[in-house]
């Protein structure tokens, strides 16, 4: 029987029930609403609205269901529809009318909300300590990479030297990002809208704080019809998610490019990588390319949630059912992802010598020749233009600018003197580069050890 039966004199429709049934997906809140059931029937015996011997009995069977459903002893039915119901008939059937109680004071409505709450600000939790897993990933290997030199790129072209270091670091400051976009929508999502009932609130002097502090929650909703029917901090969080999956699909695409045998600057372990059915020679990066084609698949997600919640007036619509198969969905791919691509990073193998190689090739040093002739006193455009003569003049011969004699550099500009030869050396040129933020190992060294510190100062 439907807890709504007293007004109704026909029974649901079979396919309209099984339609609208969300048992199959939200069953996982499972522990945050007897969490949220144990709260609200503290409060009300507080609040002398049902007796304290009533909720005692509440709490300890609801106490009893959790058990029963970690150890696989309960079957939750579609004919109760949802996560609330299910547990609430499952509590009724067992106590009876003290079971009927709880939900004095409470809708439906307020309950999925506080549910979906709570379950998220665990999973950020949780997806925030995988974030900070890779990010020390990234920090341990920078650090054995300081003066690894390979090629910078702009527009997929080889542009100046930098290390390796300095690249993954890169990675490092996104991926930080993402932790405080996460750190920020926890904040948002750490607000209670328990006691907003159906949009209203109730006639019942409840105490809503006390139940907001039962549950962790660090404030309560100003307003109960935005409580119900909020679900910003839903789309808050599969945008974080969409953006951390981003992150992971650039680098996962580095990884690809890096492991072929065009780059051959890095190695993937043989557990990470796959063959061919036909092709014995393949080492396919499948893992980088899966998580690459996630992103799309979270991107889905927000669009999708976005686009439930377009349209939908005050307060609480059936439609924003659909935001939970969506969140959990995008809550789920990013933590697999997670958890398999810092392994996968930690085994990759460098190949310093195919970066180093990849550098010396294409005048990724031209820059430094500039910035010299701009040092002995030539404006930094008259010494551009020197230098790209210089490019010229060594494409023509199959040369590099440092295989040039310091004759022929000087019959480009009298400027040069041998001093030039530690300019354009590779090495050189990145420890030059030594402004805050820059590649010099000095400063990635301390972009590392702030990074480091950032994340010795989280809670685990």
């Amino acid at each position: 029987m439907k807890l709504w039966s007293g007004s109704f004199s026909v029974e649901t429709n079979k396919q309209a029930n099984d339609f609208q049934s969300s048992i199959h997906f939200d069953s996982r809140m499972y522990r945050e609403d007897i969490e949220g059931s144990k709260a609200h029937a503290a409060m009300l015996a507080s609040a002398d609205i049902i007796s304290n011997s009533a909720a005692d009995e509440i709490i300890s069977e609801l106490d009893r269901i959790l058990a029963d459903i970690e150890s696989g002893k309960v079957t939750f039915t579609s004919d109760n529809e949802d996560i609330h119901m299910n547990i609430e008939s499952l509590l009724t059937e067992r106590i009876g009318q003290n079971g009927k109680r709880l939900h004095t004071a409470r809708s439906r409505n307020d309950q999925v909300a506080v549910d979906l709450r709570m379950y998220i600000k665990r999973e950020i939790s949780e997806i925030c300590g995988g974030l900070k897993s890779l990010i020390e990933a990234i920090t341990d290997t920078a650090s054995n990479h300081l003066e690894t030199i390979m090629p910078g790129y702009t527009h997929l072209q080889r542009a100046q030297p930098i290390t390796f270091a300095h690249h993954i670091m890169a990675y490092a400051e996104m991926f930080f990002r993402d932790y405080e976009r996460l750190a920020d929508c926890y904040t948002r999502t750490d607000v209670s809208p328990l006691g907003s009932c159906a949009l209203a609130t109730t006639t019942y002097q409840i105490d809503r704080n006390m139940t907001a502090s039962s549950l962790g929650f660090s404030t309560i909703s100003r307003n109960s019809l935005d409580a119900v029917s909020d679900r910003d901090f839903v789309i808050e969080l599969a945008s974080a998610l969409s953006i951390i999956m981003m992150h992971l699909s650039r680098i996962c695409e580095e990884i690809i490019l890096w492991s072929s045998h065009e780059f051959s600057f890095i190695s993937l372990d043989e557990s990470f990588s796959t063959g061919s059915s036909i092709m014995p020679q393949k080492k396919n990066p499948d893992v980088a390319e899966l998580i690459r084609g996630k992103a799309g698949r979270v991107y889905g997600n927000l669009m999708g949630i976005l686009t439930v919640m377009k349209s939908l007036p005050l307060a609480y619509n059936k439609d924003m059912q659909e935001d939970k198969e969506c969140i959990f969905d995008s809550i789920d791919t990013v933590k697999q992802c997670l958890s398999v691509f810092v392994p996968m990073f930690l085994g990759i193998v460098v190949n310093k010598s195919k970066m180093y190689n990849a550098a010396a090739e294409g005048f990724l040093n031209a820059t430094d020749c500039a910035d010299y002739l701009t040092r002995k006193g030539a404006p930094f455009r008259d010494a551009y233009t020197v230098t790209g003569s210089i490019i010229k003049y060594c494409t023509e011969k199959g040369l590099k600018i440092e295989d040039l004699d310091i004759s022929e550099l000087k019959s480009f500009s009298p400027l040069f003197d041998e001093d030039i030869y530690a300019s354009l050396d590779l090495l050189d040129c990145v420890k030059q580069r030594n402004a805050p933020g820059g590649p010099a190992p000095e400063c990635v060294l301390s972009h590392i050890e702030w990074m480091k510190k950032q994340l010795d100062q989280i809670e685990n």
